[in-house]
């Protein structure tokens, strides 16, 4: 006869069976997580969405970015068409990060792209075609600073200062040094042959964000205007002026200072009375700075400029 169970004990095969089975409907939870995992995954949105996904597989719910956070991306795509994810995430952290206490991952930037792909084409487009607000002269200028090397070997820095409303150049050397004093210097002699402007725009360069450029201006009544931090196209007629001029200097061989001070002097002559600006509605610089209509009056005479070997040429119309 079998032993007599005092207490109700339980028997030890049944109670190894339990332990079978519990381990059994363990694995079998396990597999059906993972299915459920697996077929659920594919279901949920993307990343950009709102949803992100552990390293388990398991997806949970993060807050929604602002919408302000995908215009301003699809907009700096746009703006920016070569550049990667990464760029375009620190450019965005860069600019929104302390002022508005939000940032962007690498993964949420690729995300929103992808599926914006259309929008950034049609931002694309839509600033391409968009006019630039037309001003009266004298009322914003733009100052920066560009570089060019000699065959020598000498890098020689070139300062230019453009007016906004009527793309006359203004100024354009090559300076000893980039000294804010120095700056300074050519900046007044500008002023003092083409008058003072309201507002002066820079980029954020450290000569222009130090105690003596800012302090100077507000001295002389003077609006400093300063782009934003990885934004040059907000100083973009001053950047689409080095960029004619650099198109033509990498053609142009420079043996020496003398030589490039007068090729600069040709250049500002063809920039602001030969050459017609597209966004001047086929006004040469010079013309609209002085209001005069092109279509309206009858030249006094007609000359062909041509200088740099050829480089700079076109037709001169005076009187």
């Amino acid at each position: 006869m079998p032993p007599f169970r005092q207490g109700g004990a339980k028997h030890p095969v049944r109670q190894g069976h339990a332990m079978v089975l519990f381990k059994r409907c363990q694995t079998i939870r396990r597999w059906l997580v993972s299915l459920f995992h697996f077929l659920t995954l594919r279901k949920f949105p993307a990343p950009s969405s709102g949803w992100h996904r552990t390293r388990r597989g398991a997806a949970i719910r993060l807050p929604r970015k602002p919408q302000w956070v995908i215009d301003e991306l699809i907009c700096l795509k746009a703006l920016m068409p070569q550049a990667g994810y990464r760029r375009i995430a620190d450019t965005f952290n860069r600019l929104h990060a302390r002022r508005r206490q939000i940032t962007v991952s690498k993964s949420f930037v690729a995300y929103t792209l992808r599926r914006e792909r259309y929008a950034i084409e049609c931002k694309r487009r839509e600033l391409r075609r968009r006019q630039p607000r037309s001003l009266k002269r004298n009322a914003v200028w733009a100052l920066d600073l560009t570089g060019k090397q000699d065959i020598q070997g000498q890098q020689h820095t070139l300062i230019g200062v453009i007016d906004h409303g009527t793309r006359r150049l203004l100024e354009l050397k090559a300076v000893p040094n980039k000294a804010a004093w120095t700056l300074l210097g050519y900046l007044f002699l500008a002023i003092g042959r083409y008058g003072k402007p309201r507002a002066l725009r820079t980029d954020n360069e450290r000569i222009f964000t130090g105690w003596v450029f800012p302090k100077i201006l507000r001295w002389a009544g003077i609006r400093h205007q300063r782009s934003e931090v990885g934004c040059p196209w907000q100083n973009g007629r001053i950047e689409r002026l080095f960029g004619t001029l650099k198109r033509k200097l990498d053609q142009w061989r420079v043996v020496d200072d003398k030589q490039l001070q007068t090729a600069l002097k040709h250049f500002t002559f063809w920039y602001n009375a030969v050459r017609p600006h597209q966004n001047l509605s086929g006004q040469t610089p010079s013309e609209a700075w002085d209001g005069i209509d092109p279509y309206q009056r009858v030249p006094k005479r007609v000359e062909w400029f041509e200088a740099w070997g050829g480089l700079l040429n076109g037709f001169y119309l005076s009187g």
